[in-house]
């Protein structure tokens, strides 16, 4: 009976102590990341089934009895049962088995192993070309870069910090100016190539906007 509710408790403090950690986690995506609501509750799942997942293998296992004094246990049986094993050279395909299932994660291996170089082209491109920068914005006045789904107010000065003030601007870039944007966007990186920056500046930079640019001009995202 100790065990069962003791196991309860430590279950609810698993799971309890996952959610603090997903909601701490989406609180502080969401203020320091400039995460929308939907990506970082998103997120909070992943950290809360996670960290769950992880107490709970390492809380919840039971521990194994205590071994009698009369007995050896496993290792005694090791003992008594390779004496039969040895003298019957019968049982000897017993380790042909077990090479095949060895060799099963070592033909694994290599195919977890593939998607590694894929990172290599973004290291490659991360270099990259900068864009034609700004000293400061442009007569009519800087563009409101808010309007574009991913630059929030923290990134907008960020942008504009590295000369970036327009719509046009950002219309224009190359996939090697992306690449250096995404390399160069401090605490923001890949965010250009991730909320496709290029393709809503486009838009906006020919007089349309877009759904998110709608919500932006009625206030009602910042």
């Amino acid at each position: 009976m100790k065990s069962t509710s003791g196991g309860i408790l430590n279950f609810a403090i698993a799971w309890g102590v996952a959610s603090a950690v997903g909601f701490g986690g989406m609180a502080a995506l969401m203020i320091l990341g400039d995460w929308t609501l939907i990506q970082a509750i998103f997120a909070a799942a992943v950290i809360f089934f996670v960290v769950g997942a992880v107490l709970s293998l390492m809380f919840l296992n039971p521990l194994p009895g205590p071994v009698k004094p009369g007995t050896a246990g496993w290792a005694g049986r090791d003992l008594t049962e390779a004496q039969p094993a040895a003298a019957a050279g019968a049982a000897t395909p017993a380790p042909a088995k077990a090479a095949p299932v060895a060799a099963a994660p070592a033909a694994s291996a290599p195919a977890a192993a593939a998607p590694a170089p894929a990172p290599a082209p973004v290291a490659a491109s991360g270099a990259g070309t900068r864009p034609a920068a700004l000293d400061a914005p442009r007569a009519g006045g800087a563009d409101d870069l808010k309007r574009i789904k991913g630059i929030g107010p923290k990134l907008e000065k960020l942008c504009n910090s590295l000369g970036f003030y327009h719509f046009d601007q950002i219309a224009n870039w190359t996939a090697e100016e992306v690449a250096w944007v995404d390399e160069n966007l401090e605490g923001f990186k890949g965010r250009v190539t991730r909320d496709t920056w290029v393709e809503q500046a486009k838009l906006l930079a020919a007089g349309g906007d877009t759904e998110f640019s709608r919500k932006v001009d009625k206030g009602e995202v910042y």
